[in-house]
């Protein structure tokens, strides 16, 4: 079964093409991109979990080894540890591509995620049950906890050429996340497993926003009560945010390339509201990532939109004849 719309797989596709083309990619380009992904990720991934250091306070503990003052110890080490799980990460991409994500790796990932911060349990499925605050779902037994983790591992060799990279991506993520095989660090652990699947796949560093947090625990909510396309598409959504920054950075400055700006500008050059762009936006039909809070797409890319959507109209106008 298929979860993703038809129009978000195609971008997807195609971006991925585009980037594809321009390989190999510059080394000096492609490390300041790393830089700035990774930093970013280590950011956003630790505040969904409610760390309190500040983007700009994450980028000064990893790269100057800087202590701000007033947050807690817990939150620095995180960080550190954060940005060295996506240092094996890369290491495994660059050294193998086709690496096989096992029970072992992700273990290995959950290890140097919490390292300094719980090294009892770094690397350890959980002895214990827990539950999850402000979420429906009730993981399994921890006893139960082994068997569900060889079971995911199975599932996934199964489904690997099987199953659309995108959609396979977020369902691991998802299963992983509903066994939460931890008793801390899951969901940055499923964050990097998923990572390590799109990576192997040619995608860039994708990165689950801060901002998105609600609607992020949202989707995996549906997800838990078996609705995966928000999930699948929520995911997606983010995919294509890491491809249209590597797009925009390594396209040759010789190469017409399309000027993303805030919904509320193209608004102007258009008849048709901000509003109206932001759930389209959200929707994944119109091509658009976030900055923040804000929405940035393209007069192009509106433009495809309208011409596409007036497309399947007159072909359903053709079929009612």
């Amino acid at each position: 079964m298929t979860y993703l719309p038809s129009i978000i797989k195609n971008r997807l596709e195609e971006k991925l093409s585009k980037l594809n083309k321009l390989r190999p990619l510059p080394k000096s380009a492609v490390q300041k991109l790393r830089e700035k992904f990774q930093i970013e990720m280590t950011f956003n991934s630790n505040a969904i979990e409610g760390n309190s250091l500040t983007l700009k306070e994450t980028f000064l503990v990893i790269n100057e080894g800087i202590t701000v003052k007033g947050k807690p110890l817990k939150d620095h080490l995180e960080a550190k540890d954060h940005h060295a799980a996506l240092e094996y990460l890369y290491e495994l991409i660059d050294k193998d591509k086709r690496h096989t994500i096992s029970e072992m790796l992700i273990r290995n990932l959950h290890k140097i995620i919490i390292q300094e911060t719980d090294k009892d349990w770094a690397g350890r499925y959980r002895n214990a049950n827990v539950t999850i605050g402000g979420a429906k779902h009730t993981p399994p037994d921890a006893l139960q906890a082994p068997q569900k983790m060889r079971d995911l591992i199975s599932w996934l060799n199964l489904q690997k050429g099987k199953t659309n990279i995108v959609e396979l991506a977020a369902l691991l993520h998802h299963k992983l996340v509903h066994i939460h095989p931890f008793f801390d660090g899951n969901g940055r652990t499923a964050r990097l497993t998923m990572n390590l699947l799109l990576m192997q796949a040619g995608y860039p560093l994708v990165i689950i926003m801060k901002n998105d947090r609600k609607k992020y625990y949202d989707v995996l909510d549906k997800a838990d009560s078996g609705k995966l396309e928000p999930l699948i598409k929520f995911i997606a959504q983010s995919i294509e945010r890491s491809l249209d920054i590597y797009l925009k950075t390594l396209t040759p400055s010789t190469t017409k390339q399309e000027k993303f700006v805030s919904l509320a500008e193209i608004s102007k050059t258009i008849n048709c509201s901000a509003k109206y762009l932001n759930l389209l936006a959200r929707q994944g039909k119109l091509e658009a990532y976030k900055e923040g809070r804000d929405w940035l797409t393209s007069k192009e890319a509106v433009e495809r939109y309208f011409k596409n959507r007036t497309r399947q109209r007159k072909s359903s106008k053709k079929k009612v004849i």
